[in-house]
């Protein structure tokens, strides 16, 4: 195990952060090498993100929620979409909203949803995998990458890309409460809020839960039965770039470990969330990096 994490507050050039100025500069550079190596880039931020109402309802079970479903298209002839599931609060707002892109797992549940809304907060839900498909296949032929084929970005870079287009819907909203805006998922949905709330400073709030190897979790640092960079190549690869396997074996040379992953996010809030009882998400290299 090594002494010590890459240091965050040293230039490439070897000169050190001293000012809140220095960091965002530093910052600027961690994003770019950490896009480059292990996620690739994000897709670009498309000119026209529209929003069509698809579907709105009043939820009795959920406090009398206002659900509506909106079809969210990208560019002039939006032949690219996904669906987002918003629940509104009953009064005007604004109001927090919570955007979570695990609605391929399951819709979150009635008693949470209720408690959401309870708080006052706006719960919005995507299927990150209307994006890029969750699949062990290495063809890229569908979703986002059909519509950019040049980009390098892997399902991760993908997925977070989701959660940035919501944001930019929801923001037209008039219930939305454009200062308290949270990122939310949970295992690959956590790694996947991670970079999303890394890459997109609208996020006030991000919280993956579980993200371990490629989240929250270190490279450096494993504890025991925990994912490491071997198993990711194994399993899924297509979740990153392949320039991050070229550390398989060399992970010690890797010039950041996932600390830097979450400081990207200062000084906005981060809020890591683990099991103890799930050693695969290494909850001890979690705390690490730290």
């Amino acid at each position: 195990m090594p002494t010590e994490l890459p240091d965050l507050f040293r230039f490439a050039d070897g000169s050190r952060v001293r000012t809140p100025q220095d960091w965002r500069r530093r910052r600027q550079e961690l994003l770019e090498l950490i896009q480059a190596i292990e996620y690739g880039r994000l897709p670009p931020t498309p000119p026209v993100v529209a929003g069509e109402l698809l579907h709105p309802n009043i939820v009795e079970r959920v406090n009398q929620a206002r659900h509506n479903q909106y079809r969210i298209s990208i560019g002039k002839d939006r032949s690219f979409w996904f669906l987002l599931d918003v629940l509104i609060p009953a009064g005007d707002g604004p109001f927090p909203v919570v955007v979570n892109g695990d609605a391929c797992w399951r819709p979150v549940v009635d008693p949470i949803a209720q408690e959401v809304l309870r708080r006052g907060n706006i719960l919005a839900q995507f299927n990150r995998v209307e994006n890029v498909p969750d699949s062990y296949s290495s063809e890229r032929t569908s979703g986002l990458y059909l519509v950019y084929p040049d980009g390098d970005f892997g399902a991760l870079a993908a997925w977070a890309w989701g959660y940035h287009r919501s944001i930019d819907f929801l923001l037209t909203l008039k219930e939305v409460d454009a200062t308290k805006i949270v990122a939310c998922g949970h295992s690959r949905g956590g790694k996947t809020a991670l970079l999303a709330g890394a890459t997109d400073e609208r996020i006030a709030i991000t919280n993956p839960n579980n993200s371990g190897c490629g989240g929250a979790g270190s490279y450096l640092c494993q504890g025991p039965g925990s994912k490491a960079l071997p198993d990711t190549r194994k399993a899924i690869p297509y979740w990153f770039s392949p320039r991050l396997f070229d550390y398989v074996g060399r992970e010690a040379e890797l010039p950041f470990d996932q600390h830097a992953v979450k400081a990207l996010i200062a000084p906005r809030a981060l809020l890591s969330t683990e099991a103890l009882g799930d050693p695969w998400a290494n909850p001890s290299g979690t705390w690490q990096t730290h």
